[in-house]
């Protein structure tokens, strides 16, 4: 894949032809399932069965059916064709302890979604913070699991303590068009950044 680079430090116009897009969140909100339902091409993961080694490091009592886990990242592809738009999406690991990848998974990144459960919702917050330190555009996209309960966009922005400069999304990580809508707020979050910033 050509190198992209972050819209907001640049100090000429943008070539919007690639995009790479971080979806990133604490660990089982649904990161693996948005790269995958929305990717034109096979998804790459790198998703490994949970073994006993995870006991006591990952807290599955809110995920007990998962059985499986991203170790390294997600990749996936959409071609938005009337825009001439094509946005290369990595899917951050979600527990701390790969946290370490972050940087590396980061560098060129034009904007960032961060997937949220409202019923962990501060496992959200280290994707938060780590996009704020850095200045990344993200927007902040609420996974509705079924049996969670919706909250408002208003609501989810006072528990972040956002401003209202971050976009709060819903949306269905199951569902390719939910997932394109997010996709769309942070490219119009990432160009919002870029023409504050030239």
């Amino acid at each position: 894949m050509p190198p992209t680079r972050p819209l907001a430090s640049l100090d000429e116009p943008v070539d919007l032809d690639l995009l790479k897009v971080l979806i990133a969140g604490g660990f089982g909100v649904g990161k693996t399932t948005m790269v995958g339902s929305v990717s034109e091409i096979r998804p790459l993961t790198t998703e490994a069965p949970m073994t006993m080694a995870s006991v006591g490091i990952d807290d599955l009592s809110r995920t007990r059916a998962k059985t499986h886990t991203t170790v390294a990242l997600d990749f996936g592809r959409i071609t938005f064709v009337e825009e001439n738009l094509k946005v290369y999406l990595w899917g951050t690991p979600g527990q701390d302890r790969f946290w370490f990848m972050w940087d590396e998974l980061a560098r060129g990144a034009v904007g960032a979604a961060v997937v949220v459960d409202t019923s962990r919702l501060q496992d959200c917050f280290p994707a938060v913070d780590y996009f704020l330190e850095r200045a990344l555009p993200f927007v902040v996209a609420v996974n509705e699991f079924d049996d969670s309960y919706r909250y408002s966009p208003t609501e989810v922005r006072d528990a972040l303590e956002l401003g209202p400069d971050v976009p709060i999304v819903r949306f269905d990580a199951r569902d390719a068009n939910s997932v394109r809508n997010v996709l769309i707020a942070v490219v119009a979050q990432a160009l919002q950044a870029q023409s504050v910033h030239l």
